[in-house]
């Protein structure tokens, strides 16, 4: 490789991690947690978790309750579940009557629990896994902002892989193996970005991709949208199969009863491991009412298999269906494909698993990336007051990032504690904490001290979560392996992580040599 194209390389690879880091720290931090946030959510609330996806309710029971708060008439109501949660996502969009009301015509959406039917408003429902989830893209940052935002860095991200290996394609191979713990500074930094790097190679790219298309598709699209759709994003999104046309309402009552149960019982029969995902109701309680049921393949049998069955309730027939064997068109493979190796739900725990620790090692090169920025700028020829404050800018890099650790596991032990927590109180304990931490580490400007003392004080409390939840529940982890595998799960997944970093935290430091 010629120097003018090496230097292009190195300096947007080095530009583009510097702008980002911190945030694509937040991102992958979170995100690892959020592998396990149906666990989570489970944990904290004591609930026993689902072990599938398929929506499992008394659909004609659960709307008849739903009717007793909620005028139903000529809305679109909408039933899915996408995660192993015990809760079943709700959605009433605005009634189709003229006549309606102005409260009739607002949109509710909230969650239902499909053991208890009981309803509860999305900030009643509000929990720390949702918390973690919505962080790893910014959601708590107001929308668009945060969506965008957090879609750029996965971009930034994608461009700072890309030129990576460029940079070491030629030595990929070799500096993979190469380690040297005993030399100077930026020699042993190098050696740990390039090595976790490239073993998390894979596993960056398809987030850097993926993430970038959930949060900024239309900005990806946005020549496609100008030249072939006019500006059109509703045709675009009809073409991308996000959108459906609505069925006409009539404006006709429909004598009940509706025999949706029994639509939909048929609807799982109809092809061999079909999991139903979603029911939609459209025009609930006209004649030209219509019932739409989507659902999945189960991914032992094949990856990207979506079917739905389109019913006239009036009739009882089936007007359209889609075969999720052979009626799975390329873009249908995109989407799912997309989705499935960005959420990891295909694997079991074993997969999840792995995740959290390819993105724990994202972390990691992300931190090794800004040391190697410092150290190699930190020289005696250097004019101080910029390597003042090359140094300062580290030390906040560096309070901000590595006090999230404390900061989730001490947020765990008052989600227990004091359950259940708010939205507005979840986000009190976790950004004031961090805050707060933050402000400490960078006042104490001690980079050692920041990373010794988060690795310690996040294993201290890490340790404190299961005593914690023994005591508020009585689910102390030696006892919940057999019916409470959620608890157990969490419990001894704290206990791990929290030994992992202790053992680092507390590990005789060797000295290096800066030659």
């Amino acid at each position: 490789m010629n120097n003018r194209n090496y230097n292009i390389y190195f300096h947007t690879h080095t530009v583009s991690g510097i702008v980002i880091s911190v945030v694509l720290y937040v991102i992958f931090f979170a995100g690892s947690f959020s592998f396990f946030k149906e666990e989570i959510n489970s944990w904290e609330r004591n609930e026993s978790i689902i072990i599938n996806k398929e929506v499992t309710l008394n659909t004609e029971t659960i709307l008849d309750s739903i009717g007793k708060k909620n005028n139903l008439h000529a809305r679109t109501i909408s039933f899915w579940h996408q995660n192993n949660s015990r809760k079943i996502s709700v959605s009433l969009e605005g009634s189709k009557d003229s006549l309606a009301s102005k409260e009739d015509k607002e949109s509710l959406y909230f969650k239902l629990d499909n053991q208890t039917y009981k309803t509860t408003t999305y900030e009643e429902s509000y929990s720390l896994g949702e918390f973690l989830y919505r962080l790893h893209f910014l959601a708590q940052i107001p929308y668009p902002v945060g969506y965008y935002l957090s879609g750029f860095v996965a971009l930034f991200f994608l461009f700072a892989i890309v030129t990576g290996v460029l940079l070491h394609w030629q030595k990929i191979v070799s500096n993979f193996y190469l380690f040297r713990p005993k030399e100077k500074l930026k020699t042993m930094w190098t050696d740990a970005h390039t090595s976790l790097g490239i073993l998390g190679l894979p596993f960056q790219f398809v987030y850097a991709v993926t993430g970038a298309f959930f949060m900024i598709k239309l900005v990806l699209l946005a020549p496609i949208l100008s030249t072939f759709y006019n500006g059109d994003q509703d045709k675009l999104y009809k073409d991308l199969e996000y959108n459906s046309a609505p069925y006409e309402y009539k404006n006709t009552p429909l004598k009940s009863p509706y025999r949706i149960d029994e639509l939909v019982n048929e609807a799982k029969t109809k092809w061999k491991d079909f999991e139903v995902t979603e029911v939609k109701i459209e025009n609930y309680g006209d004649t030209n009412m219509h019932l739409t049921v989507g659902g999945q393949l189960s991914t032992n049998q094949k990856f990207t298999g979506n079917g739905e069955l389109v019913y006239n309730v009036a009739t009882g027939k089936l007007v359209k269906q889609k075969d999720p064997y052979t009626q799975n068109t390329y873009l249908d493979g995109v989407k799912s494909v997309l989705y499935r190796i960005h959420f990891g739900d295909y694997g079991g725990y074993a997969l999840k698993i792995i995740s959290f620790i390819l993105g724990i090692i994202t972390c990691f090169v992300i931190i090794s990336g800004v040391m190697i920025w410092l150290v190699a700028r930190d020289k005696k020829n250097m004019p101080e007051k910029k390597r003042r404050f090359n140094r300062r800018v580290v030390r906040i890099y560096l309070a901000i990032c590595l006090s999230m650790y404390p900061v989730t596991a001490l947020t765990f032990i008052i989600c227990k504690q004091f359950y259940p927590l708010s939205q507005s109180g979840i986000y009190t304990v976790y950004f004031v904490s961090w805050l707060l931490l933050s402000i400490f580490f960078i006042v104490k400007r001690n980079d050692a001290f920041t990373n010794k003392y988060c690795l310690l004080s996040g294993s201290i409390l890490g340790f404190m979560i299961p005593i914690v939840n023994g005591i508020v529940t009585g689910n102390w982890f030696w006892i919940t392996y057999n019916n409470e595998f959620h608890s157990f799960f969490i419990d001894t997944f704290w206990i791990v992580l929290a030994s992992i970093s202790l053992y680092v935290a507390l590990k005789p430091k060797k000295s290096n040599t800066d030659k």
